[in-house]
């Protein structure tokens, strides 16, 4: 079943109710909602804990979605040590926020070198301490300081940052806003997700 992904609509939430929707095939646990990211576009899937309504803690090592359509997520756990969980059963989720909010950062910083370097975009991978991207450049010569300072001067601008949806059909009739060539913009809802870093950057991000 689908899962609400509250993470979308608010990215700094922390903890939150849930319900169990059953188990994956691979052994994660399925929820009716979420705060936890699922491995998506080069960043890994939250870290955290499920508590169950009997004081059980299970500790999830990933999250990840579980259908091709990308509109289940499964969380992980390190073990279920011998746990019977059951559908229905209420649970409370928390994730880890340090780790979250540095790959947040990180994240960020990457959607500000796309806008330094306005090529197209064939992968990458964010990580809390480290990212990268991977462009399509047709002729080298670019200047590994003029990158940075552009970069350091856009950070320290703090400028403003919101998440907003777009149609799929609007989507459609601006291609322009698409960058990465290897990761499709997550379509098929309904609606997008963008993120628009004030004067700097727009594109659609899950």
């Amino acid at each position: 079943m689908p899962t609400d992904c509250l993470f979308r609509e608010d990215s700094y939430l922390k903890e939150c109710s849930a319900t169990l929707a059953g188990l994956s095939d691979a052994g994660g646990i399925v929820l009716d909602r979420t705060i936890f990211y699922a491995a998506s576009g080069g960043q890994p899937g939250d870290r955290g804990a499920l508590r169950t309504a009997t004081g059980d803690t299970i500790i999830i090592a990933n999250a990840g979605y579980s259908d091709r359509e990308k509109t289940e997520i499964a969380h992980l756990p390190v073990s279920l040590g011998g746990l019977t969980l059951k559908n229905g059963e209420p649970v409370h989720a928390s994730i880890d926020w340090e780790l979250r909010y540095a790959r947040m950062r990180m994240h960020t910083a990457l959607h500000l070198l796309s806008a330094v370097l306005p090529y197209p975009v064939t992968g990458g991978a964010v990580g809390e301490q480290e990212g990268r991207l991977d462009f399509d450049i047709q002729e080298a010569g670019l200047d590994k300081d003029e990158i940075t300072a552009r970069l350091a001067e856009m950070i320290a601008s703090d400028a403003d940052l919101r998440a907003r949806w777009i149609t799929d059909a609007e989507l459609a009739a601006k291609p322009e806003l698409i960058k990465t060539m290897s990761v499709k913009p997550p379509m098929g809802s309904g609606r997008v997700r963008l993120i628009e870093i004030a004067g700097y950057d727009l594109q659609p991000c899950g």
